[in-house]
């Protein structure tokens, strides 16, 4: 499955062309702090661009957002002299965001995005804009933006106006781990604050940039969790003593849906050689939540394939306003602002994620119930003295109750602003976020099954198990042991969520499973 277009691109730096980001791409520049640079055709287009726009202000043409006021003022006309203020206004005044700071790497995510974006040549930028963007990017300056108050129409303008105050020389941002002004943030990078003329100010904060860069992370981070879900399924497959033939290959022949087809491949490889699949020779058949992992596991791969092909539209689109086309020496006023396919595939990400924890938190309950297993109940000796897992399956079945809730969909919400000139809005930032949300809950439920799964499976015979969950088993009692009798049972399920949630169980496993 196209579950994730891995970038070919070997050189350090990454050449933004406008047109040719990758997911992994916004991961490396965003979590790993790959260095970006402008490709110089781009660049030629940033600049054809601007002459054009500057023909227009030279012109006293009436132009939306560029010798205008914004929203409900678009018919109002701002004279030249009057251009640089309004800039300045406008990201001062639309500066509104409030709550929580987002993590950095959200914040750098949208940075690369809003870059990519204005590299497409339909903005009217000036080059140094973004050049400026560019440098704090890569000297790691990141500007504090307030996680709420975007609608996802006209974009996420609340947002991105505090990352724009920063640019110039306002707001505050973080630079080598300490939090102080903009100003100051600049002055210790070496760079100056710059002042916005004609369209900048617009340019910067009219886009999807937000909602795009939080759901792009939750997107790549989603996609692992599928991964560990498959190998965490396994895993309690052969503590369950589970019957193979729900994955044969000839059912899922038979019901084409491609997801369905990958997991069962992928659960066959891993359960390759178990002796524990299908050694209970009275089982006919096995309960849902084993029996249909292709069906639901394979739901969700089908729904990420189709997020991939918004994500890596919207991370390559212009979507400011008004766009300028050169070429056809057209100025275009429209809603390429609007957030709603990224706010619809966000609520789908969120539901069809969610979905994984669900099925797997129903498998914990079977690993920890003696009345479904032939197991120690809550699997651990000397029942009655020691609780074992009981409450494990308790902190899992509360995080996918909070994901019910998370997954009531933002993006069939809307509310008028702008006194009613802005009438239709997405709430795609919110869907984003929800969606990042419930990624997390999900990594916790999948390191509980985890823990669970092996700890069932050493009753069984740990020497038994299939060539990948034999490898998932060995990583995670490199840092669990066995539970013999109640312990400070925390820190080990922090232990075991990490090793899903940073994605080494799924690397360890696929140097013997190829996912």
């Amino acid at each position: 499955m196209n579950l994730l277009r891995r970038s070919e691109r070997s050189q350090e730096i990454l050449k933004i062309t406008g047109d040719s980001l990758l997911i992994d791409d916004v991961v490396n520049v965003s979590r790993m702090g790959q260095v970006v640079d402008l490709d110089e055709k781009a660049l030629q287009r940033v600049v054809r661009a601007r002459t054009m726009l500057e023909k227009l202000v030279d012109s006293d043409a009436m132009v939306y957002g560029i010798t205008t006021g914004f929203g409900r003022f678009s018919d109002i006309n701002i004279s030249r002299k009057d251009a640089i203020q309004l800039q300045k206004n406008l990201i001062a005044s639309h500066a509104t965001a409030v709550g929580d700071p987002l993590p950095a790497e959200a914040v750098r995510g949208a940075l690369l995005l809003r870059i990519n974006a204005l590299a497409r040549g339909c903005s009217g930028v000036r080059p140094q804009l973004l050049e400026r963007l560019i440098a704090l990017l890569n000297l790691g300056i990141v500007p504090i933006v307030p996680e709420q108050g975007s609608l996802g129409a006209s974009g996420d303008l609340a947002p991105l106006s505090h990352l724009a105050l920063v640019v110039t020389g306002r707001g505050e941002a973080y630079f080598k781990g300490k939090r102080m002004s903009g100003a100051a943030a600049l002055a210790a990078a070496g760079l100056e604050p710059i002042t916005l003329v004609e369209k900048e100010g617009l340019a910067l904060i009219n886009g999807t940039q937000i909602m795009t860069a939080i759901g792009t992370l939750a997107y790549y981070d989603a996609v692992n969790l599928l991964k560990a879900s498959m190998i965490t399924a396994a895993l309690t497959l052969e503590a369950q003593l589970a019957v193979p033939d729900a994955f044969d290959p000839l059912i899922g022949q038979v019901r084409a849906y491609q997801g369905h087809r990958y997991v069962s491949e992928m659960i066959r490889c891993l359960i390759a050689g178990s002796k524990l699949i299908g050694s209970d020779s009275r089982k006919v058949q096995d309960a849902y939540s084993l029996r249909c992992v292709p069906q639901v596991h394979g739901a969700t791969a089908n729904a990420l394939d189709y997020i991939l092909s918004i994500l890596e539209i919207e991370i390559n689109s212009v979507n400011d306003n008004p766009l300028l086309f050169p070429e056809e020496n057209k100025v275009l006023s429209g809603g390429n602002f609007h957030g709603q396919p990224v706010a619809q595939a966000m609520d789908f990400m969120a539901i069809a994620v969610a979905e994984l924890a669900g099925i797997a938190e129903r498998r914990v309950e079977r690993l920890v119930n003696p009345a479904l297993n032939g197991l120690p109940p809550f699997l651990v000796k000397e029942g009655g003295l020691n609780s074992g897992l009981m409450i494990a399956q308790y902190t899992a079945a509360s995080l996918v109750s909070e994901n019910k809730v998370l997954c009531h969909p933002a993006s069939v919400d809307s509310i008028p602003s702008s006194a009613n000139q802005e009438d239709h809005v997405s709430m795609g930032t919110t869907a984003a976020r929800k969606a990042r949300k419930v990624v997390d809950n999900v990594a916790a439920v999948l390191g509980i099954e985890l823990l669970a799964a092996a700890q069932a499976v050493d009753f069984r015979g740990a020497e038994n198990l299939g060539r990948g969950t034999a490898v998932a088993h060995q990583l995670l009692r490199q840092e669990v042991d066995f539970i013999e009798k109640d312990v400070i049972l925390y820190p080990l399920v922090d232990k075991a969520i990490d090793l899903v949630k940073s994605g080494r169980l799924v690397e360890a496993v696929a140097s013997e499973v190829n996912f």
